[in-house]
C-alpha cells in the first residue's frame, strides 16, 4: 500500500519511464520506500555508494540519465555549490523529493531559478513506513501568486492518500486546523506501526483511540497543509517562552553568506534555555557574519522579537556542521559543549 501510494502523480509521480537516484541509506526509514517502488513500477534505480562527493553525485544524475532524485536538504545544498563553483546542469533531472529535515526557502528557489527543477518537500519517519505528507501545490492554488504558492511548498504538505492526521494539546484535545494552533502532531493509516516490538511502556506512544503520536511539533491549516514547526527534544524554551530551532535555520539560511546553520539550546540559569547559532559561511564571505550583523539580519524581517535572538556570544562560525549517517544535522554532537 505504501508503494502504490508513493507512486501516485501527486506524491512522486514514479513510473517505468523513471531513473530514480536513491541518495538515501538502505538501513534507514526503508530507504523512503523507493528500493520497492522500483520494482513495482519498473524504473531504473541508481545508487551512489558510500561517501560521494558533490562533483559524484552531479556525475551520476547526468550519466546515468535521472529523471527523479531523493535526499536530505544537505545533499542539495552541496550539489547547488559545487555547481555554483564549477558551472554545468542537472542533466535529464526533473524533480527531486527532499526530506528528513525542513527545505530552507534559498535552497527551493535556487532549484527553481538555476536548474528548472523543483524540490518537492517530504515529511516522514520510520514509524509511517516511512511517507506522511507530500508539499504538492492543490488544484485550489492554481491561480495564487508565486509567493503564495512557495510558502505552500516550503510546509510539510498534505496527507499521502491513506494517512490520516490531527493536532492535539497538552491535555490530548484536538486542535482547530486553523494553520497558528501548534500541539503534537498525531497520525493513524495502513502503514503506520501499532505497537514497537518488546518494547515495554511503548503504550505511551499511542492516543487512547490509537493514534501514533509523532514526537513532533506542528499545526495544520484549512487546506489540509502540514508545517513542522519544530521537534519536541529540539524546541527552545527561554523564559517561559517558545523558539522554533526550525525557523531561525531557515531564516539563518536566508542569508546570503550563510551555507549552513544549526541551531540548538544552551542552559541558561534566568531564562532556562537560549538559542545558540552555528554557522558555517560560504567560501570568502567570513566577514559578513559577524555577530552583530546577524543578530540585525535575524531582527529585519520580523520573523523573530529581539529576545528570541541569540546573544553575541552565542552565534559561532564553524567549518561544518556534524551529520548523522543519514546525513541530517547532529545536533547531539552540538550540545554536548555544556554537558
Amino acid at each position: 500500500l505504501h508503494t502504490m501510494a508513493i507512486g501516485m502523480a501527486d506524491v512522486m509521480g514514479l513510473s517505468q519511464q523513471d531513473s530514480a537516484l536513491v541518495f538515501v541509506p538502505m538501513f534507514h526509514v526503508n530507504a523512503w520506500g523507493l528500493p520497492f517502488a522500483g520494482v513495482m513500477f519498473g524504473g531504473k534505480l541508481v545508487f551512489p555508494g558510500r561517501n560521494p562527493q558533490a562533483a559524484d553525485v552531479v556525475e551520476l544524475i547526468r550519466g546515468e540519465g535521472v529523471t527523479f532524485a531523493a535526499g536530505v536538504p544537505t545533499i542539495w545544498m552541496m550539489v547547488d555549490q559545487y555547481l555554483q563553483e564549477h558551472g554545468g546542469d542537472l542533466g535529464a533531472l526533473q524533480r527531486v523529493a527532499c526530506g528528513g529535515s525542513a527545505v530552507p526557502a534559498a535552497l527551493m528557489r535556487a532549484f527553481d531559478e538555476r536548474y528548472g527543477v523543483p524540490i518537492v518537500q517530504l515529511w516522514g519517519m520510520t514509524e509511517l513506513s516511512p511517507l506522511g505528507t507530500v508539499s504538492r501545490l492543490k488544484r485550489s492554488m492554481r491561480d495564487a501568486s508565486a509567493e503564495e504558492k512557495y510558502a505552500a511548498r516550503l510546509k510539510a504538505g498534505i496527507p499521502v492518500p491513506g494517512i490520516e492526521m490531527r493536532i492535539e494539546g497538552p491535555d490530548g484535545e484536538i486542535l482547530p486546523n486553523d494553520g497558528q494552533s501548534v500541539g503534537e502532531l498525531v497520525v493513524r493509516g495502513p502503514w503506520v506501526i501499532s505497537n514497537y516490538f518488546k518494547m515495554e511502556g511503548s503504550g505511551k506512544s499511542f492516543t487512547p483511540d490509537g493514534w501514533f503520536k509523532t514526537g513532533d511539533v506542528a499545526a495544520l491549516d484549512a487546506d489540509g497543509y502540514m508545517r513542522i514547526a519544530d521537534r519536541v527534544k529540539d524546541l527552545i524554551k527561554s523564559g517561559g517562552e517558545w523558539i522554533s530551532s526550525v525557523d531561525m535555520e531557515n531564516a539563518l539560511m536566508a542569508h546570503p553568506a550563510v551555507a549552513e546553520a544549526a541551531v540548538v539550546a544552551r542552559p541558561d540559569p534566568k531564562w532556562d534555555e537560549r538559542p545558540v547559532a552555528f554557522l558555517v559561511p560560504r567560501p570568502g564571505r567570513e566577514g559578513e557574519l559577524a555577530p552583530e550583523a546577524v543578530q540585525t539580519f535575524l531582527g529585519s524581517n520580523g520573523d523573530f522579537a529581539k529576545w528570541q535572538i541569540p546573544y553575541a556570544d552565542d552565534i559561532h562560525l564553524i567549518d561544518a556542521i556534524p551529520r548523522t549517517s543519514v546525513g541530517k544535522f547532529d545536533k547531539k554532537v552540538l550540545r554536548r559543549r555544556w554537558e
